[in-house]
């Protein structure tokens, strides 16, 4: 048994995490990419044909999630340090070394941020919140996907739509940078625009185009490049924009394919689906619908109006069981809302299971999940009252479970032996968080009692 108590009074007292983890861990056999003196540590079970994944150990909560649920497995890993503190002493080159790991990673953005002490011993912000920001851009993240029930949303990470004055637009014709008051990087906007295409040809569903071309210039750019991306393919468009995008942008979109791969479109020509075209606004209405009627579908947004409708996603589940129950009782009835859900096929949560994946230009994918409240649990935890007098419940660690298994499963596919067990430990999991919610200590005791680690 891992002193997790021992780890979160360090982490809270600003003590050495590094002798912690020096003490569990032996040094790891491999480096990211350009980064030769970084540090990284090697765990699990390796060996047995199973590949690892790559961990950022973060803050509070996520810190301790996550160190937990890696001993309770026993999976082959590898583990970065990217606590606040450590992030911004070094000017946030911890980012560098987890967004170039050579193998899949699993990183978790939390408030933590807020850990790092001025002079005075205040809380402060510094450097970009998590750091989210600049690990996608030196990572080379072009888009996020994040599947919830019926619908996945595709998210073109290094597109917002702020710019609205056209005279001050234009596109950079020998690095595709769309300069406006964001510099957006179009050719990664259509490596995720291909992505999207990409899966609702494979999957069947009903792909959603979100964007606002008549407003926003660079999502005229985004929409043009998916216009002139269907060209010659056998995807069928219902709801079109009333004027073609590509057209509207012909001279900036033909500069930024003049700056693609030859083979770019290679084999699309095959690839067909059904596509709506939207103004961003209406398919916070659509998805609810879409979440209603369980409808299948894939949506393609720029980052904010993505992050917005992801959210939507994440806290609408709740709501919608509330309501339910509230009518059901006006017609003299008195259900389980979530039991019903259950019964009528709905899957969706309350947003703890809703993963994303971070597919980068180069390198494998980035799987991620946001702990925000991860400081508030851990003070919690720290202050011997987890539930807050009955308040609260205790930390529900499951999303560290769901998350790690879909890492595994993506960088070990069609390795059928580790899905079942991975299935089976997370069955465990339910087993033991199904009743009384147990406190995260007593937990984990419970997990280690249940689960038998990989290789043991």
């Amino acid at each position: 048994m891992i002193d997790l108590m021992s780890i979160a009074r360090t982490e809270a007292d600003g003590g050495d995490l590094f002798a912690v983890f020096d003490g569990l861990y032996e040094p790891g056999d491999i480096r990211p990419t350009g980064y030769p003196d970084a540090t990284v540590w090697k765990g699990g079970h390796h060996g047995g044909g199973i590949e690892p994944v790559a961990h950022s150990l973060t803050d509070a909560y996520a810190l301790l999630g996550t160190v937990a649920a890696i001993d309770i497995l026993g999976l082959p890993f590898y583990a970065v340090p990217m606590w606040s503190q450590f992030r911004h002493d070094t000017k946030l080159e911890a980012l560098s070394w987890f967004g170039n790991m050579p193998c899949i990673s699993i990183k978790w953005s939390t408030a933590g941020d807020a850990y790092v002490r001025d002079a005075s011993g205040k809380k402060v912000v510094v450097m970009g919140k998590s750091g989210n920001a600049p690990l996608r851009t030196q990572a080379g993240v072009y888009c996020n996907v994040r599947p919830y029930g019926p619908i996945t949303v595709v998210r073109c990470m290094p597109c917002l739509p702020y710019s609205q004055d056209k005279p001050k637009f234009n596109v950079d014709r020998k690095t595709g940078i769309v300069h406006s008051e964001m510099n957006t990087p179009a050719i990664q906007m259509a490596y995720a625009n291909r992505l999207f295409l990409k899966l609702v040809h494979e999957t069947g569903k009903l792909g959603r185009v979100a964007m606002k071309p008549t407003q926003a210039m660079e999502d005229g750019i985004n929409a043009g490049l998916h216009s002139w991306m269907i060209q010659g393919t056998k995807f069928q468009v219902g709801r079109k924009y009333a004027v073609d995008p590509y057209v509207e942008h012909k001279e900036a979109i033909d500069a930024i394919v003049a700056l693609l791969p030859a083979d770019f479109k290679a084999g699309m020509e095959s690839w067909g689906g059904r596509i709506e075209q939207h103004i961003a606004d209406t398919n916070y209405g659509l998805l609810l619908w879409d979440l209603i009627e369980q409808r299948d579908c894939i949506v393609l947004a720029t980052d904010l109006d993505g992050d917005r409708l992801t959210d939507l996603l994440a806290d609408v589940s709740d709501p919608l069981r509330a309501f339910s129950g509230r009518v059901a009782k006006h017609l003299g009835q008195e259900v389980d809302p979530g039991h019903v859900w259950s019964e009528m096929g709905y899957i969706t949560g309350n947003g703890r299971d809703m993963t994303s994946v971070m597919h980068r230009m180069n390198g494998p994918a980035i799987h991620e999940q946001t702990l925000g409240s991860a400081d508030a649990m851990l003070l919690r935890l720290l202050d011997g009252d987890e539930s807050m007098g009955g308040t609260k419940q205790p930390y529900d660690p499951r999303i560290h479970f769901v998350l790690i298994r879909d890492a595994y499963l993506d960088a070990n596919r069609g390795n059928a032996e580790l899905a079942d067990w991975l299935d089976h430990a997370l069955a465990q999991f339910d087993a033991v968080y199904s009743g009384t919610r147990p406190g995260f200590l007593e937990g984990y005791a419970a997990l280690k009692d249940k689960i038998t680690p990989w290789g043991a």
